[in-house]
């Protein structure tokens, strides 16, 4: 086993880290006090290669693999956990194509994606359909050479500011979640309109909207994959992007943990700085333990992806639910050390707690994810 990153993949940490502190630290703030989404931010993304580092070189991505996206996402965590699911949602959205898209598709679709520079949104989950995604209602009838979409989806990230969605509607209501197809739709369609937009606790840098679908007309040849195909589609993304989940949260709970710790050190009560009291000692060791234990297994869960592990969706699951929930318990952490200040604006600890939680809930919920482990030691 070698644990060290390789020279490239250094490169990627340094790149994505340099990132993080010149464009996503000194905005943070202000995103998530007033809600506003980070528009400078993304267009320096784009411009500097940020964007699409999944995506396979021949459609003008950086090629990374699974492992090296992971080094990526941990140092936008560490920036600002709102701002970089932005970013990762962006892959989440191009997957579907990636993964089951035709040739053709892909040379059309990705072209115009980065000619154009369109930011895209998954669109899956809806106001009746969360985990339990067989409960999608949204339908796409076909007629001639288009298909009819109607119906709203809900938490959408990216919503509002995507120029593309990628969305998943029964074309056969009666076959369950075999009746559920994927559609690349181009946001510029009539028919599909911005009801809301989440006003949230936390990753108040992302923006969420309910869409809905009304009538659109999506060509034939922009359904992904076959019909019918969209569920194993969609499952097949989230292996891979809950990754990218774990590894976000990684970096938000290792910059939390690092400000507590720097503040405890300078920190002094009683005539000694309170990292002499094992009461804040120990929680650091802890936090510590913690933050390696979830980079182990986002590491073990890339690799085992870039190897075409088949258990590889159940070591996804492990780091998500691993991670974010490591990651809920060592922002708290870091709160409780600096006490008062941790709980004030201030400091950006608390940002950090309240970003964290979002990360237990959105691609399958962590109770899931332990329904997928489940399944996998049992072989269900």
């Amino acid at each position: 086993m070698d644990f060290s990153p390789t020279r490239d993949q250094q490169k990627i940490q340094e790149k994505y880290r340099s990132f993080a502190e010149e464009e996503m630290v000194p905005v943070r703030s202000l995103h998530d006090r007033e809600g506003t989404f980070p528009f400078r931010v993304m267009e320096k993304a784009w411009a500097q290669g940020i964007l699409n580092g999944p995506l396979p070189v021949k459609y003008g991505g950086a090629g990374y693999s699974f492992l090296d996206a992971s080094f990526a996402s941990e140092e936008m965590g560490a920036g600002c956990l709102g701002m970089g699911i932005t970013i990762d949602s962006h892959t989440l959205a191009f997957l579907p194509l990636l993964l089951s898209g035709d040739e053709d598709q892909k040379g059309r679709i990705f072209k115009d994606i980065l000619e154009n520079r369109l930011l895209g949104s998954f669109c899956l989950t809806e106001p009746g359909a969360g985990s339990d995604i067989g409960a999608v209602g949204s339908r796409a009838v076909r007629r001639g050479d288009r298909y009819i979409l109607t119906g709203r989806k809900r938490f959408i990230t990216n919503g509002e500011v995507a120029g593309f969605h990628t969305v998943f509607a029964k074309t056969d209501p009666e076959a369950g979640t075999r009746g559920i197809s994927a559609f690349h739709v181009p946001a510029s369609l009539p028919g599909i309109t911005m009801v809301s937009r989440l006003d949230k606790m936390g990753q108040r840098a992302s923006v969420q909207n309910e869409i809905a679908y009304e009538e659109v007309e999506v060509p034939v040849e922009n359904r992904i994959g076959s019909e019918g195909s969209g569920f194993r589609t969609a499952m097949e993304t989230f292996n891979r992007t809950r990754i990218a989940i774990a590894a976000l949260s990684l970096g938000n709970a290792r910059a939390a943990w690092e400000y507590a710790l720097r503040w405890a050190r300078e920190r002094v009560q009683f005539g000694k700085p309170i990292t002499v009291q094992e009461g804040i000692s120990f929680k650091l060791a802890e936090m510590a333990t913690e933050l390696e234990a979830s980079r182990l297994l986002v590491r073990r869960a890339a690799w085992g992806m870039d190897q075409g592990d088949p258990s590889g969706g159940v070591f996804s699951s492990m780091a998500k639910y691993y991670a974010t929930d490591a990651g809920m318990r060592i922002t708290q952490e870091a709160v409780q050390i600096m006490g008062g200040e941790g709980y004030s604006r201030e400091f950006p600890v608390e940002k950090m707690m309240r970003d964290a939680k979002l990360s237990q809930i959105y691609e399958g919920t962590n109770e899931i994810q332990k329904v997928i482990i489940a399944r996998g030691i049992l072989g269900g």
